[in-house]
C-alpha cells in the first residue's frame, strides 16, 4: 500500500472505469477503487446509481467520472439552458452530415428506428455546457473518494467544491503541459492516458508519456492510463514513476458487465490492430473498434466529424439503428489496444486479484535480476 492508497482509503493502487455500477462496487469490494462513468445519466439516473454504489460497494470508498469539455458546440452557440437542447443542437447538424449518414445506412440496408424508440435528451447531456453542469450539481451532493474529469482541466469552482466535501480530484491529461495545468488548478491526481488507451487519447504513447508527465506533476500523485490490463504492464507503469494505473476496457468483458455474449466473444477475439483513433464517434479523438463506421467517417470524401456534441448526436442515433437491425459492421464503441490481452472472461475481483499477484511476482523477478548484476 502506498501513500495515495492511504489517502484513498484504498488496498490496491488500481482504479477501474466503467459505465457499469456492479462493476464498480465489485472492484471497490476487492481493494480497488471502482470509478463510475455518468455520461450518458440524467440527474435522477446518476443519483439512483450513486445511492446504490454507496448501498453495495461494501463500505469501500468508490469514483465518478465526468466530462466538462472546455469548447463544445453549444457553448460556442452561446445556449445555456439544457431545456429543449438537444431540439437546438439537432438542428445545428448539417443537411450534408445527415445525408452522408444516411447514404452509408442505405448501403448495408438498415432500416430507420421506430418513432417511438426516440433519443432521451440525456444521451449527450455530458458533452454539453449545460447538461454537464447539473450532472455534477447531483454528483457533489454525494459522498465519494474520487471526483474524475475524463475531458478537459476541471472547472476551478468544481474543484473547490469538491475540496470543501473533502473529495479528491482526478484529471486526464494526455500531454505534460495539460499536466502542469490541472496541478496549478489543485487537482489532486493526475491520470497520464496514453495513445493507447480507449475513448479520448493523445497522440504520445505510454513509455514517453508516463514518465514525462510524472515530471511535470511533481509532487502530485500520478495513475497511467493506456494498454494496462495486467500485472506486468502495471509493474512498468509504476517503474516509470506512476503510483498506481487507470483501467477501462479490460472490465468490458469481465463477469459483472452487462455486454452481451456475442459482444463478449467478439472483443476476446480481437487484437490491438481491431482499434482505431478516430473522430467518427465524438467529434475528438477517440479510440474505439474499427468498423465500416470509422472508415466512412475517416475517409477523405466524408464531410468531416462534427464538433461534440453534435457529432455523437449522429453516432448514437445510426449505432442504434444498426444494432436494432443486427449490422455489426457498423457498430462499435470505445476500447484500447490492451483488447489483444483480452482473452477470457473472468469476474472482476479476479481480475484485481490476478494483477496484484502478476505485479508482485514481476517485483520479485526484476529484484532476482538485480540481485544478479550487482553479483557479477
Amino acid at each position: 500500500m502506498n501513500k495515495l492508497c492511504r489517502e484513498l482509503g484504498i488496498e490496491y493502487p488500481i482504479f477501474a472505469f466503467s459505465h457499469c455500477r456492479d462493476v464498480v462496487a465489485a472492484v471497490s469490494r476487492a481493494g480497488g477503487m471502482g470509478v463510475l462513468g455518468i455520461v450518458a445519466m440524467s440527474p435522477e439516473e446518476i443519483d439512483m446509481e450513486l445511492r446504490w454504489l454507496e448501498a453495495n460497494s461494501g463500505g469501500r470508498p468508490y469514483g465518478v467520472d465526468i466530462v466538462a469539455p472546455v469548447r463544445t458546440a453549444d457553448r460556442d452557440a452561446g445556449l445555456k439552458d439544457a431545456e429543449g437542447m438537444r431540439d437546438r443542437l439537432e438542428a445545428m447538424i448539417s443537411k450534408e452530415h445527415r445525408d452522408y449518414a444516411e447514404d452509408l445506412m442505405r448501403r448495408y440496408e438498415v432500416p430507420p428506428l421506430p418513432e417511438s424508440n426516440g433519443h432521451q435528451d440525456w444521451t449527450t447531456a455530458g458533452f454539453t455546457a449545460a447538461g454537464g453542469e447539473e450532472q455534477i450539481d447531483v454528483v457533489l451532493n454525494h459522498d465519494h473518494g474520487l471526483l474524475v474529469s475524463a475531458l478537459g482541466p476541471p472547472p476551478a469552482w468544481l474543484v473547490d467544491r469538491a475540496h470543501e466535501r473533502g473529495t479528491k480530484v482526478g484529471a486526464l491529461v494526455g500531454k505534460p503541459h495539460q499536466a502542469s495545468r490541472n496541478v496549478e488548478l489543485g487537482v489532486d491526481v493526475v491520470i497520464c492516458q496514453s495513445y493507447e488507451a480507449a475513448a479520448h487519447t493523445g497522440e504520445i504513447g505510454g513509455m514517453v508519456l508516463i514518465p514525462d508527465v510524472v515530471d511535470a506533476a511533481g509532487d502530485v500523485p500520478v495513475l497511467a492510463a493506456g494498454g494496462i490490463g495486467s500485472g506486468r504492464q502495471m509493474a512498468a507503469a509504476m517503474s516509470l514513476g506512476a503510483q498506481g494505473v487507470w483501467t477501462g476496457s479490460i472490465w468490458l468483458t469481465c463477469r459483472e458487465a452487462p455486454a452481451e455474449p456475442h459482444e463478449v466473444e467478439r472483443l476476446l477475439g480481437m487484437t490491438s490492430t481491431d482499434t482505431v483513433r478516430s473522430t467518427s464517434q465524438t467529434g475528438k479523438p477517440n479510440r474505439q473498434i474499427r468498423t465500416a463506421w470509422t472508415e466512412a467517417w475517416d475517409d477523405p470524401a466524408s464531410p468531416g466529424a462534427l464538433p461534440m456534441p453534435l457529432q455523437y448526436m449522429l453516432y448514437a442515433e445510426y449505432t442504434a439503428r444498426a444494432k436494432r437491425a443486427g449490422v455489426q459492421e457498423l457498430v462499435g464503441g470505445p476500447i484500447g489496444q490492451v483488447v489483444s490481452r483480452m482473452t477470457r472472461v473472468q469476474s472482476a475481483r479476479d481480475i484485481v486479484f490476478g494483477m496484484v499477484e502478476e505485479y508482485l511476482e514481476t517485483l520479485q523477478r526484476m529484484s532476482a535480476q538485480l540481485d544478479a548484476l550487482t553479483e557479477g
